[in-house]
């Protein structure tokens, strides 16, 4: 697959363009709704189509079909970053009006990186081809893990990345509107906003490290493994808001994604002994996951009508 350096030119083009129109739309703190959401939703999952099918005009249908692959694996773990927001918002009691502001920033901090992880991990691939079998065993183990610690919960009080940062940085347990920094006492001092974005920056860089292995068992091609990554981080913000008052629904949805995890590791370790066909992938994925979120609703729904 060759790409000339004004595709790339374009593609962060779009996306930068895509950001200052978000931030342009969203510059007034205010509570994002069900309604907006939907709205922002569908921008960005059109934006994610519509880009499969330049890729499918420009380089074909296979092609098209590896960033298809992409687009909804990430889009689908992206489900478990929202999940983990929720709890991190819910902890240090972000007030909503200003979970967009955090979400904005910790977008873009994503988007870096995970192209220095792309980066770093297609030249290893390039260097040592062996690399992904590596990968593949570390994407089992993972959703082994995954799926039998899947009901743990994280103490951020006793966070070590927290906890450094509250060393280090001085700060305040008073919110101040939308600021990060505030002055305090001659000097300043970080807000539970700042405090609240590193951790979310942090929390990301965890979850890429599952997911950017888990794209390069779909394809190598890093032109496709930035942009499905790009465009389904893209439109996570607008996932957060869309599925907040939901996720108590989604009962089955990480022993999901930890399937969809050794699903693409087993397809890595098997690359030299038989390859399979990405759109057989993608089915597997869509219906590991069609399945999680149906049997959840259901189990949701049976317990509440249960209820006295």
């Amino acid at each position: 697959m060759t790409v000339p350096i004004w595709a790339w030119a374009a593609v962060l083009g779009v996306i930068l363009l895509m950001l200052a129109i978000d931030l342009a739309a969203h510059r007034r703190a205010h509570v994002v709704g069900v309604r907006e959401a939907l709205a922002w939703s569908g921008v960005w999952v059109a934006l994610g189509l519509a880009f499969g099918a330049v890729v499918w005009w420009a380089w074909g249908g296979e092609f098209a079909g590896q960033y298809f692959a992409g687009y909804v694996i990430e889009k689908s773990l992206a489900v478990d970053n929202v999940f983990v927001f929720g709890i991190i918002f819910g902890y240090f009691a972000v007030p909503r009006e200003h979970q967009h502001r955090i979400l904005f920033y910790g977008v873009i901090g994503a988007l870096v990186f995970r192209a220095v992880f792309i980066a770093a991990g297609s030249a290893l691939i390039a260097s040592f081809a062996w690399i992904l079998y590596v990968f593949g065993a570390f994407l089992v183990l993972t959703g082994v893990r995954m799926a039998l610690h899947r009901e743990q919960t994280a103490d951020y009080d006793r966070n070590v990345v927290l906890r450094a940062f509250r060393r280090l940085v001085p700060s305040t347990d008073r919110y101040h509107g939308k600021k990060f920094l505030v002055r305090h006492g001659g000097r300043w001092v970080a807000t539970p906003l700042l405090t609240v974005l590193v951790l979310i920056e942090i929390t990301d860089v965890v979850f890429a490290v599952d997911s950017i292995p888990a794209i390069f068992a779909v394809t190598q091609e890093p032109f496709l493994v930035f942009t499905s990554n790009a465009f389904a981080v893209l439109g996570l913000r607008a996932m957060y808001f869309l599925l907040a008052d939901l996720m108590h629904r989604f009962v089955y949805l990480k022993l999901g994604l930890a399937l969809v995890l050794v699903w693409v590791g087993v397809k890595m370790l098997l690359l030299d002994l038989y390859k399979i066909p990405t759109a057989l992938s993608l089915a597997v994925v869509g219906l590991i996951l069609g399945t999680a979120i149906v049997a959840g609703f259901v189990r949701t729904r049976v317990a509440a009508r249960s209820e006295p």
